[in-house]
């Protein structure tokens, strides 16, 4: 055990945060998404699994070790829920708060499309799965610098 890290970090997530770099990026995602698959296309390789925890969860033990972009259009995005982009549903609410609450100065958050969300995952530096059983439970994280 380590002093004054939260117990549900894994080493996994850990080595992963770790190894970023400033403007790479993170997803989590939800329990639906192709997480293994998708993984497999990213630096580390396969997934980091954050078994029993949700997404607005996996984002905060997260924003609470890693800084977020304020050198790019967006530190964070969500994926839309199709059909309806400018809508949120509450696992979007919930994560938003943890972001918003994590954000530097000047940084924003935004929104992408389900297929375009796909895509960007697969170019992640990582994908972390949880258990998020909301639909459309899925966000990116954006490193950024300690200033």
């Amino acid at each position: 055990m380590l002093i004054g890290l939260d117990p549900r970090l894994t080493p996994d997530l850990l080595d992963c945060l770790m190894r970023m770099g400033h403007g790479d990026e993170i997803a989590i995602v939800d329990a639906n998404f192709p997480a293994h698959s998708t993984a497999a296309h990213t630096y580390m390789g396969a997934p980091v699994v954050m078994a029993g925890l949700n997404a607005p969860e996996v984002i905060g033990l997260i924003c609470a070790l890693m800084p977020l972009d304020a050198f790019s259009d967006h530190c964070a995005l969500r994926m839309e829920i199709d059909g309806a982009p400018d809508e949120t549903g509450p696992v979007h609410d919930e994560a938003l708060r943890i972001i918003t609450a994590a954000m530097p100065e000047g940084a924003a958050s935004g929104q992408i499309a389900r297929a375009d969300f796909y895509e960007r995952a697969r170019q992640s530096f990582a994908v972390v799965k949880t258990n998020e059983a909301r639909p459309f439970g899925c966000f990116i994280l954006r490193k950024g610098v300690i200033l």
